[in-house]
């Protein structure tokens, strides 16, 4: 019977293997594009584990191990807005830890950096970057430790004596291995698996899967009434129903591991295109764009049976009854009930808006489920609103092609939403994704500096104000040779206040500002500006670490003499620039080399970490979009094209009896655009309360409008649907000639 299949599956002409091409056309780019997604969050995996090492000496990442204690200090350097990953080590034995991607410990003297960082060291003078890793170069950072291969990151060696008076040091017997339970400023490796970021992709591989299945679905239903008729036919002559469902399945199941063989050729065409698009703010190593065994396995496995279920289910009318097929039954309408999914998905994110689950885990189940619901619902209560609004229009047109059009989308509302499910789907995810990306970037996004604070170059204690590590005097000659820096503007040192000169009450805290002398002050405006005939102002610590210029501020005088100022410990050390990336960074080179316990940053730098996040989470919104509309898209052309393949032979009657052209051509455009534009407004409103409730739940936000950019996507997202429908029209009159009503 297989073999009979098999043959009977190619035997029909050229129709019979145009069908089968183009269903294996449309499963290859679901299954490229579902196992290019799977890959994707495996890839992001993958770059987690590999900076796991990073963490070690914070608390809670570094187990213990009968090994030579190791001196470990870390810290994040910069260099031009990206981040830049120190390590000093200094071994205190023959077995003292390895980082993973070195065979072996650097030398005092000696450093390993990654292949960018040499990059950098080889294009960049070295008094802007390589003067901070004074020694020499021992050999290069393998891949087994960086994330991405644009990670910026060195291992120094140093003697035991060096390291020790790092701030932060400390001794170490293993290297972390994994994500300590609480990152917290010490944490340099947590990628971007934050709590948030879990959920955000949990929630995007979801949204990005469902379009994918309903495409797949969609194709593997191409010319289901043609079949349905030629299995009809055979069972009237003797064909069982398992025969019959033999049959079906194994044509559908043709095309689909072919598709599938397909697919995988396409994910491999794909990998070089992903790899090098900075989807969380760096670039993936291709071959971290991998698939676990489970995924190829339930890929080749499942897309095939998924295709052969389609067919059967497609099919069901004629294993029950052959006449059935041939009298075209009108279906029985879709019930109220469909609407129950879609409000039970609102009603749980909606629970959990007061009720957030404790852990991370419990989370993403908790709103993974309520996202996969809420989809669901729309796919599945799409039918009802379909039959619902064209009753509603038939009752108030009386227009040829309305009537046709609403007549039989009442009839069968089904068909006409199965067009459409994969652009609602996609409407809904890009509305939800585009949303809670957009508030979060504007609660968290506006720290970008202005351009006066971005010519700042800020060296601050590291340990912060709990363990505060004042300088007690400047070294000798520094002041003078940052003074040399071609494009210098100014500098300012901040000094610490012993005595709480101009000290207030904030809230229960005890507020005491560092010291400036006016002289110095003068130098750098953007922070403010002393009293007319002052000698010493006490200024907001926090200023300084302020991303917004603040010339206009006229700070309080301090009732202290310069002199004295002068003679207390150094707090910070506030410099200006032209701006020049030059200037900067032999500035920012200069204080890292000078003061290595200090810690030399942009003023901008200090929102990095969250910009970089930020960054990547808008890289995962444009995966989003970038996927679900073309994915979305295909699955509309090729649902239009297979609707009027299933038709050909009435409309082909209708043009015998004189209906013309254009007349049917209004009643397929009615008959998708309505389901499209109703359904799509729910899927909008839908995506904005999901997102809503959401945002709520998870990081005590109010849903932000995402703006132009978004409505304007929307707009050409369905006009690019109308597009794909309209350009399916000129098929109707090629497919409905004479020939079509004698063969049909």
């Amino acid at each position: 019977m297989i073999r009979f299949s098999l043959r009977l599956a190619v035997s029909g002409g050229r129709e019979a293997v145009a069908r089968l091409l183009m269903i294996a056309a449309a499963v290859a780019i679901g299954v490229g594009l579902l196992l290019s997604t799977l890959a994707g969050v495996n890839a992001i995996d993958r770059a987690n584990e590999r900076q796991f090492w990073m963490n070690t000496g914070v608390k809670g990442g570094t187990a213990t191990a009968p090994a030579d204690p190791l001196w470990w200090g870390a810290r994040m350097d910069y260099f031009q807005g990206k981040r830049v990953f120190l390590a000093q080590v200094a071994p205190t034995g023959p077995t003292s830890p390895v980082p993973p991607g070195l065979s072996r410990l650097p030398a005092a003297g000696e450093y390993y950096a990654s292949p960018a960082l040499e990059k950098l060291l080889s294009e960049v003078p070295a008094v802007e970057l390589g003067d901070r890793f004074p020694g020499r170069p021992a050999g290069t950072l393998g891949d087994d430790a960086l994330p991405s291969p644009d990670t910026l990151a060195v291992v120094v060696g140093r003697t035991v004596d060096e390291v020790k008076a790092l701030p932060r040091a400390t001794t170490v017997t293993t290297i972390a291995a994994a994500l300590p339970a609480e990152c917290d400023n010490d944490c340099y490796g947590a990628g971007v698996h934050g709590d948030a970021m879990v959920l955000v992709l949990t929630v995007v591989a979801g949204a990005l899967i469902f379009p994918v299945l309903i495409f797949i679905g969609t194709a593997t239903r191409l010319s289901a009434a043609t079949r349905e008729q030629r299995y009809a036919a055979m069972r009237l002559v003797g064909a069982t129903p398992g025969q019959v469902s033999v049959i079906s399945a194994v044509e559908s199941t043709v095309a689909a591991v072919a598709g599938t063989v397909l697919g995988f050729g396409v994910y491999f065409a794909l990998r070089p295109v992903m790899a090098g698009a900075p989807f969380t703010g760096d670039r993936f190593f291709v071959g971290d764009l991998s698939l676990s065994p489970v995924h190829a396995a339930g890929v080749v496995l499942g897309v095939p049976v998924v295709a052969a279920l389609a067919a059967r289910f497609a099919l069901r009318r004629v294993t029950i009854s052959p006449l059935g097929v041939s009298r075209r039954a009108t279906p029985k309408p879709p019930s109220a009930w469909r609407l129950a999914p879609l409000l039970a998905g609102l009603g749980e994110l909606g629970y959990f808006v007061g009720n957030r689950p404790a852990t991370t885990n419990g989370q993403s189940a908790a709103y993974l489920t309520g996202f996969v619901l809420v989809m669901l619902g729309l796919v599945i209560s799409g039918p009802w609103l379909t039959m619902a609004v064209s009753r509603g229009v038939a009752r108030r047109t009386s227009r040829p092609a309305s009537l046709i059009a609403m007549r039989r989308l009442g009839d069968d509302p089904r068909a006409g939403f199965r067009s459409v499910a994969g652009l609602v789907l996609a409407l809904f995810v890009t509305t939800a994704t585009l949303s809670i990306m957009g508030t979060i970037n504007a609660n968290q996004g506006t720290l970008n500096g202005a351009p006066e604070v971005r010519k700042a170059v800020v060296t601050t204690p590291m340990g912060g104000s709990e363990s505060p590590m004042v300088l007690q005097a400047v070294p000798d000659g520094m002041v003078a040779r940052a003074r040399a820096v071609p494009g210098f503007a100014g500098m300012a040192l901040v000094h610490d206040n012993p005595a709480g000169i101009g000290a207030y009450q904030y809230g229960r805290e005890r507020i005491v500002p560092p010291l400036v002398r006016c002289s110095e002050l003068a130098q750098i405006p953007v922070v403010g500006h002393c009293a007319p005939g002052a000698a010493v102002a006490a200024v907001d610590r926090n200023q300084f670490l302020d991303l917004q210029a603040n010339a206009g501020r006229e700070w309080p005088t301090a009732a202290v003499s310069a002199e004295e100022v002068a003679t207390l410990p150094v707090r910070m050390i506030y410099a200006t620039t032209d701006g020049s990336a030059s200037a900067t960074e032999q500035l920012r080179t200069l204080f890292n080399s000078e003061l290595p316990r200090y810690e030399a940053r942009m003023a901008e730098d200090w929102s990095s970490e969250g910009q970089k996040k930020l960054q990547g989470w808008r890289q995962l919104a444009n995966v989003v979009l970038l996927t679900t509309l073309p994915i979305a898209g295909c699955s509309l052309a090729v649902s239009v094209v297979a609707g009027l393949s299933d038709r050909r032979r009435p409309f082909a009657m209708l043009r015998l009896t004189g209906a013309p052209l254009r007349l049917l051509q209004r009643v397929i455009g009615l008959e998708s655009a309505l389901p499209l534009l109703v359904v799509s407004a729910i899927a909008i409103g839908t995506g904005f309360a999901a997102a809503a409730m959401f945002l709520k739940a998870q990081m005590q936000y109010d849903l932000v409008s995402p703006g132009a950019p978004y409505y304007g996507l929307t707009a050409f997202g369905l006009v690019a649907s109308l597009g794909i429908i309209a350009s399916t029209l000129p098929l109707l009159k090629r497919i409905t000639g004479p020939e079509a009503a004698r063969n049909g």
